[in-house]
């Protein structure tokens, strides 16, 4: 019963999907309409598992849930601002699995030198608004009528949590997720995993 929580690895991709395939066919949560194949979700983990944190947590030996960063924008001066997100499993909801991966996330971009973190939600969502506005996250925007699913149109809020308030100049490169000390990823990992403990 011991929870793990390690990188994902591209064999990961179908567990991922499973978890992640009702928020698009059920949801608005995500604006994809067609569920990605098994490639596609290796394809997608592939570009992101070297440079930023895309992390799993296992219940058992099951992926119970997943949270990852990505880039906001293509163009450079956006590198320091990345986006967030977070699914977990039906069976696995209300056992702080999410505040344990997001936590370790924003520790590893911090470590990176990410300036902010952006979370697009679509709203009305209370469960995801407050899970975000407890970790600091403030409302910045709402945009209406953003996508059409599930036959009606839906608003996109923007939460942004900036981690380092006091960042004049940042480093012209960020750390890559992939050369983070064992030392410092294992501390960040152990103390999430002690907040699905408590």
């Amino acid at each position: 019963m011991y929870p793990v929580i390690r990188p994902v690895k591209p064999e990961d991709a179908a567990t991922i999907l499973e978890i992640y395939a009702p928020y698009i066919l059920e949801t608005p949560v995500s604006f994809e309409e067609t569920v990605p194949s098994v490639e596609e979700m290796a394809s997608r983990i592939e570009k992101i598992r070297n440079d930023l944190p895309f992390l799993v947590c296992e219940i058992d030996g099951q992926i119970a849930g997943y949270a990852y960063a990505s880039n906001h924008r293509n163009r450079s001066a956006y590198r320091w601002t990345k986006e967030m997100s977070v699914y977990i499993h039906p069976l696995f909801r209300r056992r702080r699995i999410g505040n344990a991966l997001y936590s370790c996330v924003i520790e590893m971009l911090k470590y990176q030198g990410v300036k902010s973190v952006l979370a697009g939600i679509t709203v009305p969502n209370p469960e995801s608004t407050g899970f975000h506005e407890k970790f600091g996250f403030i409302k910045t925007a709402e945009f209406h009528a953003t996508g059409f699913k599930l036959g009606q149109w839906h608003n996109v809020g923007w939460w942004e949590l900036d981690l380092d308030p006091e960042m004049k100049s940042p480093s012209p490169r960020l750390i890559p997720f992939s050369v983070i000390p064992e030392n410092i990823f294992s501390e960040i990992i152990r103390n999430g995993i002690n907040i699905i403990l408590l």
